[in-house]
């Protein structure tokens, strides 16, 4: 099973490959999102939305064998491939790995030259929603 620090690396090495270019790392970003599984209509509730992202976010989380699986959704491409970022670092981890992550990846891509600051501002929201769920699911298996 892929780690957090892993995960966080492999994406450090794909944006790599882009040599810093804005407008290739902007497409890539699209193209996560493009990639990432439909989010199901149940889901994509006003109690799903991410409260603090200028574009919808939906988000969604599910225990699996001691392991939390996030799903999302998003209303435009690059906040989509924004939280595919996340979910792919954060899902299949356990609620204190989650919880204790130490997320670095969008610093060494240099995600806040080409998100700007309202999107940055969103993604830290979804991080913070992604550990609520991550603590919510942590008080589930300590009951």
């Amino acid at each position: 099973m892929a780690t957090i620090q892993s995960i966080q690396d492999e994406i450090i090495e794909d944006f790599g490959m882009l040599d810093g270019d804005m407008e290739m790392t902007i497409g890539y970003v699209m193209e996560l999102g493009a990639k990432l599984p439909e989010l199901p209509a149940q889901y994509q509730t006003d109690d799903n939305i991410v409260k603090g992202c200028q574009s919808k976010v939906w988000l969604h989380a599910d225990m699996n064998k001691g392991k939390v699986v996030y799903q999302a959704d998003s209303n435009t491409a690059i906040t989509k491939g924004l939280v595919s970022l996340l979910v792919r670092i954060l899902t299949n981890q356990t609620p204190d790995d989650i919880l204790n992550a130490d997320l670095f990846f969008h610093e060494k891509i240099g995600m806040n030259r080409f998100i700007g600051t309202q999107r940055s501002n969103g993604f830290a929201a979804m991080i913070k929603q992604m550990q609520i769920y991550a603590l919510a699911m942590k008080a589930k298996i300590n009951q």
